[in-house]
């Protein structure tokens, strides 16, 4: 199955682009997201503690790297339940990170609370297709082929 998800392109700099799509938690709340190519990993806001839960079966810290390669401790979660369009997750796997700065960045620029960043994992597994020009991105599931 194809689901479609309309993107808001922002522009943060002059020609410094950044993709936001939006999502639906498990009590209602939206919540936005940067598609983070250049992530390996997906990764939550660490100060959303409503929305997710530390899993059992996971370690508690994983050792990260940001864009300098520097070692950032991180703690892996789950998220309880998130919908993208059509596509519904449940304890949706996730590194926790504070994201305290990127949303200072982003909230100045355009007025936006981001959550998490959706990263190559994510990207991989449904096969995401980025179609800039009708501003959407194509996430494909085995369901319903």
């Amino acid at each position: 199955m194809k689901i479609k998800i309309p993107i808001r392109i922002i522009e943060l700099e002059d020609d410094n682009f950044h993709l936001i799509i939006p999502s639906l938690f498990f009590d209602s709340t939206i919540g936005y997201w940067v598609i983070d190519t250049g992530a390996s990993k997906t990764v939550f806001d660490k100060n959303l503690t409503s929305k997710y839960n530390l899993s059992d079966e996971m370690p508690d810290q994983v050792n990260t790297a940001g864009i300098g390669g520097m070692p950032i401790e991180s703690a892996l979660a789950e998220i309880k339940g998130v919908s993208y369009g059509k596509l519904k997750l449940k304890n949706f796997k996730v590194a926790l990170l504070d994201l305290s700065a990127i949303n200072k960045l982003y909230s100045k620029a355009a007025n936006l609370k981001i959550c998490g960043l959706l990263g190559g994992d994510f990207l991989m597994k449904y096969n995401a297709i980025v179609d800039y020009k009708r501003k959407i991105i194509i996430l494909k599931t085995d369901r319903g082929k």
